[in-house]
């Protein structure tokens, strides 16, 4: 039966109830086509779409009453099916936007040395952001590595919570990987790791004395996405600054070999992209996460989305945001959330007001936030 559902504040109705005033959440991000979870809903979203009006609204329509927060406080229940219904919602908001792609011609070069690089490989450590573990996964990864020894990394572990980082530390061991919970920044996780790629591959020198070869170092390529860290990682292993790293994407340009003592070599590389990145709500958490060039994307378009996300996340709501640039946020949409504060701290510049909503985010003036969680 259909329900009314409230966001962030905000009611929108159910068919039968007259169009509403209030501005819509969703409504600066156009239209959702069919959602393939729901498609009583996809009918009614039609309907509405059809109707001739000067500032259209989305009524979402179906489906149960939210779980997520009631006057700020955080209710448990139905909690993994709320962030499967952020995820959707999430879908239909990328849709109206530019597409964001982002392979530079260092990155083509380097994908191509870096499959000839694997093969001398006894062990590959994949870095990730631990905010968002699944977006920061390259697709072609596993047809790259085949059947060697890997290592992942979940950097920035003190960028998300506690229940955060137990969540996907469950998850990864069920699936048979070993993850080492990392902080390039402060080397939390940085010996771990060493101990851990030398343990791996201790029967590498076995097997070269079986053969009456000398022992060598063993060889662990560093390899992940643009600025999760794979240098600072390094850096922090040799506990000197032997590899460029700077907070943004794009700064390592060549692989580089480096010696962690005489039992360990390490390859840094640029970070690799897919040349088309298919899944866009991937892409939109790279660019929320600093993790993809800011040419890419329109920084008030994605600016306007993290509004929307973080406004239906328990841990940070819509009081938050009003504590955060006091000024009220309930009743209006990401869009005219990022244009309202422009006029109320920078005089109408809109990507000044983006740019500071992104920059809050990623240095955690909003709490220590993932934006993924484990699939179901």
């Amino acid at each position: 039966m259909a329900m009314a559902v409230q966001v962030a504040s905000l009611w929108l109705p159910s068919s039968s109830s007259t169009t509403p005033t209030h501005m819509n959440l969703l409504h600066s991000f156009g239209t959702k086509s069919k959602s393939p979870s729901s498609s009583s809903s996809s009918s009614a979203l039609s309907a509405t779409s059809s109707l001739s009006s000067p500032a259209p609204t989305i009524q979402i329509v179906g489906g149960r009453n939210p779980t997520w927060y009631e006057n700020g406080d955080v209710n448990s229940d139905g909690f993994e099916d709320d962030w499967y219904d952020l995820d959707t919602d999430l879908y239909h908001w990328t849709k109206a936007l530019r597409p964001v792609q982002w392979y530079p011609g260092h990155i083509a070069k380097t994908e191509k040395e870096l499959k000839t690089q694997l093969k001398l490989m006894d062990v590959v450590i994949e870095v990730r952001d631990a905010r968002i573990p699944l977006s920061t996964s390259h697709p072609q990864m596993d047809l790259w590595l085949g059947n060697r020894r890997r290592i992942l990394v979940l950097n920035r572990e003190d960028m998300i919570s506690t229940a955060d980082r137990n969540a996907w530390a469950t998850y990864f061991a069920r699936e048979g990987t070993k993850v080492v919970f990392a902080n390039g920044k402060l080397g939390m996780g940085a010996m771990k790791l060493g101990r851990l790629a030398k343990a791996l591959a201790a029967d590498v020198n076995v097997r070269r004395r079986a053969k009456g070869l000398l022992p060598r170092a063993v060889r662990a390529g560093i390899v992940g996405y643009p600025n999760v860290g794979k240098s600072s990682l390094i850096n922090r292993l040799l506990t000197r600054r032997m590899c460029p790293a700077a907070p943004r994407p794009g700064v390592t340009r060549e692989l580089k070999w480096v010696h962690f003592g005489k039992d360990l070599e390490l390859l840094d590389s640029p970070g690799i992209l897919p040349m088309r990145i298919s899944d866009q709500t991937a892409a939109i958490k790279l660019a929320i996460c600093d993790d993809i060039g800011e040419r890419s994307y329109g920084v008030a378009d994605i600016a306007a989305i993290l509004v929307q996300m973080l406004a239906r996340l328990p841990s940070v709501g819509t009081k938050t945001l009003n504590m955060r640039y006091k000024m009220d946020a309930d009743g209006y949409c990401g869009k005219t959330f990022v244009q309202k504060l422009s006029v109320h701290l920078f005089n109408g510049d809109t990507h000044q007001a983006a740019f500071r909503i992104l920059t809050d985010f990623r240095k955690g003036r909003f709490g220590w936030i993932a934006l993924e969680r484990p699939p179901r």
